[in-house]
């Protein structure tokens, strides 16, 4: 366990601020994405405690929409799950690069800090790898990680909340931030290699041709994403040649 008096120490208390204030972008991105996804969860039929419980366990924001829209379309369980662990496969591999910058940290500190990475908590810790050498370094990518992950669960109980409140119409029209999020996600990736658009296009062919044979929506998701992916193997590596 960590010392109380180790926290209220000057040097943790000025690493928790620093580390406050880096994430304070991060709160500011969060919250209009998660108030989003409430509103979204909630007009897909979960109760305000499920959706936020959502936020709690899973914090990952990406799985948490395709989440909701599966479960909008009437996808099982199972489903829901294997498209979502696909979906978050690349945390296994920033994972490994953020445990090799906290090389120096006790596996106290690891453990915890790694349950926190998320695409934004990870790319704003790995531009500052100076903290992960100073004595109190700890402290300042947990406190990174505590202000993403407060203000994720703040803004879906929100969303959640006005998903009761807000008119109907405005609340299906939020609908698209679904399609925008992938978009974003998909964009930078095809202005680093072309050949990434090829295989969101093959990953949609897939999907559009397992509902066409009359697979279930939700398993076509799954075939989709895993088969879309698996191209890529294959893509990428003829783009490298």
């Amino acid at each position: 366990m960590t010392d109380k008096g180790e926290i209220n120490s000057p040097n943790s208390l000025h690493m928790i601020r620093r580390g406050l204030l880096t994430g304070f972008p991060i709160m500011l991105g969060y919250l209009p994405v998660a108030l989003t996804y409430g509103v979204l969860a909630k007009q897909a039929g979960m109760s305000l405690t499920e959706l936020t419980l959502m936020s709690i366990m899973v914090f990952a924001g990406a799985s948490q929409f395709m989440a909701v829209n599966m479960i909008a379309v009437g996808a099982g369980a199972l489903e829901i799950i294997i498209a979502t662990f696909v979906l978050n496969f690349r945390h296994f591999v920033m994972s490994l690069s953020f445990m090799n910058q906290l090389r120096d940290f006790s596996l106290r500190w690891r453990l915890p800090l790694s349950m926190g990475l998320t695409d934004e908590t990870f790319a704003v810790s790995a531009v500052n790898p100076n903290e992960s050498k100073m004595e109190k370094g700890a402290f300042f990518y947990g406190a990174i990680i505590v202000i993403a992950y407060l203000s994720w669960i703040f803004g879906s109980l929100l969303g959640g909340i006005l998903g009761d409140v807000i008119p109907e119409k405005l609340s299906q029209s939020m609908g698209i931030a679904l399609y925008a999020m992938f978009i974003g996600l998909l964009v930078p990736s095809i202005k680093k290699e072309k050949r990434v658009a090829l295989i969101a296009i093959v990953a949609m062919l897939i999907n559009a041709l397992c509902i066409q044979i009359g697979m279930s929506t939700g398993w076509a998701i799954v075939a989709g994403t895993i088969f879309g992916g698996m191209s890529g193997i294959y893509l990428l590596k003829e783009g490298r040649k």
